[in-house]
């Protein structure tokens, strides 16, 4: 099982900047990819963004209001994944969670497809 710990949330005013981070502990993770949810209060959990560990490629929700503002990262050495978030906006509010895919193919964007998952750090962004 793999161990994940979100870390960089807070509070920021809107139009700032956070940069999220997510360890993955416990052994080097091998799988196949790692993701981004958020969860606002009294909302269903909601992909954000997912890169697969073995080539980098990426993908985003399409969720417009998201889009363009973040970017999600990885680093194979610290075994670690990042999300960048620009721009932020009072509606970017949530917990944003880490999850990890242990085996697959492609880009999933299902909560349930995900096998690990972190806490959870907050983001709060004031108007």
């Amino acid at each position: 099982q793999v161990q994940l710990v979100e870390s960089g949330g807070g509070l920021v005013q809107a139009g700032g900047s956070l940069r999220l981070s997510c360890a993955a502990s416990g052994r080097t993770f091998n799988g196949h990819a790692m993701g981004w949810f958020r969860q606002a209060p009294g909302e269903e959990r909601e992909f954000v963004a997912t890169v697969n560990w073995s080539d980098g490629k990426t993908y985003y929700t399409s969720s417009v209001n998201m889009k363009g503002r973040f970017t999600i990262s990885r680093d194979n050495a610290k075994n670690a994944v990042y999300l960048q978030m620009n721009s932020l906006k009072p509606e970017d509010t949530a917990v944003y969670y880490c999850a990890a895919v242990r085996r697959g193919s492609g880009f999933y964007t299902l909560p349930r497809l995900y096998d690990d998952w972190g806490r959870g750090t907050q983001v709060t962004v004031s108007a």
